[in-house]
């Protein structure tokens, strides 16, 4: 056999020796989960715990969540009569933050809202979020037609002045469920975050890997839910907040108005009542009954935007990767470093 052959057989034995090489670790599913669980959640985890603003905004979303759950079976629910009328806070442990001018404990009513507005908020932020991150992201990533037939409804939708409109829904529908408020208070919000997420994605679709996946061949839906989303993910849960804050304030002030149903207890409808029965923006003596539900709309809103804050940290990959696989904690360099990352966010 001649050198030549032979250098031929063996170069040929090494190419099949690459390709048919296997691994000698199998994954097996449940090594799949716990790297998704490790990946996604763990990891989730430790980061958001390192960030201050996250722990402490948490923290007061975790209190208001067991205020309307937990709270709720504990704190007795307020009737009138139950106690003296006006009784001023922390003289009576029975009523600690005082009654009203039915004897109803300001605490009891404050804690009992507590289910209704998150459901409140909950809705009318998801709502909103939900429709403005479909419309924008598949405007900015189809174009064409589609872009066009979605932007004018938009732009329809930009219009028409909120205010009135929840106002004239509020008036003609009288909703009850708090879920339909919240809906009805961010009926046309979803409108210019649309035409933001829209922009963003007009950039993100021009990346070099966006262009490779559809080159070949990824399916539209997994570029969208792969490639795009996460990097739309710290601005839609800033704008998520917004919307949060926005339900909070429009709810609260359209009930102090009594522009919504009032069967229902609720921090606007205490807030009102405090004002026109009770005189507690001219008197010091009721003033309790008035400042202890803005300090909770303040509190609550307080944490949310903590949070918002904090969670840009959550999907940027860099922090991500140092977290993954349990690793030692970070240095306090790479502290700093993620700190002047996500200031520049914000």
């Amino acid at each position: 056999m001649s050198p030549t052959e032979t250098s031929t057989d063996a170069e040929t034995d090494a190419d099949a020796s690459i390709f048919d090489a296997e691994s000698d670790t199998e994954v097996t599913r449940w090594d799949r989960y716990m790297r998704w669980l490790e990946t996604w959640l763990f990891a989730s985890a430790r980061i958001a715990w390192s960030d201050w603003r996250v722990r402490i905004g948490s923290l007061i979303v975790l209190l208001y969540i067991l205020m309307g759950t937990v709270g709720v079976v504990l704190v007795p629910e307020p009737t009138i009569g139950a106690g003296p009328r006006y009784v001023g806070p922390f003289t009576d442990w029975q009523f600690p933050l005082g009654t009203d001018n039915l004897g109803r404990g300001i605490l009891g009513q404050i804690v009992h809202a507590t289910p209704f507005m998150l459901q409140m908020i909950a809705s009318g932020a998801v709502f909103a979020i939900a429709v403005a991150t479909a419309v924008g992201t598949l405007s900015g990533y189809k174009r064409g037609t589609v872009d066009q037939v979605l932007m004018t409804i938009t732009d329809i939708a930009m219009t028409i002045p909120g205010l009135p409109l929840v106002i004239v829904l509020s008036v003609l529908l009288q909703p009850k469920s708090p879920i339909v408020i919240g809906i009805v208070l961010t009926i046309n919000a979803w409108a210019g975050l649309a035409r933001s997420i829209r922009s963003q994605v007009l950039t993100i679709r021009e990346e070099s890997y966006i262009e490779a996946s559809r080159t070949i061949g990824v399916p539209t839906s997994t570029i969208i839910r792969e490639d795009i989303l996460p990097n739309l993910m710290p601005y839609v849960v800033v704008n998520f907040v917004q919307a949060a804050r926005n339900v909070i304030f429009s709810s609260v002030g359209l009930y102090f108005l009594g522009l919504l149903p009032t069967s229902k207890p609720n921090w606007g409808v205490m807030m009102s009542r405090a004002y026109s029965t009770a005189g507690a923006l001219y008197t010091w003596d009721t003033a309790y009954w008035l400042i202890f539900p803005m300090i909770t709309i303040i509190l609550l809103v307080f944490g949310l935007i903590l949070f918002a804050q904090g969670t840009d940290r959550l999907f940027n990959p860099r922090v991500r990767a140092r977290h993954a696989g349990g690793g030692p904690s970070k240095s306090s360099g790479d502290a700093d470093a993620d700190s002047g990352e996500t200031k520049g966010m914000f």
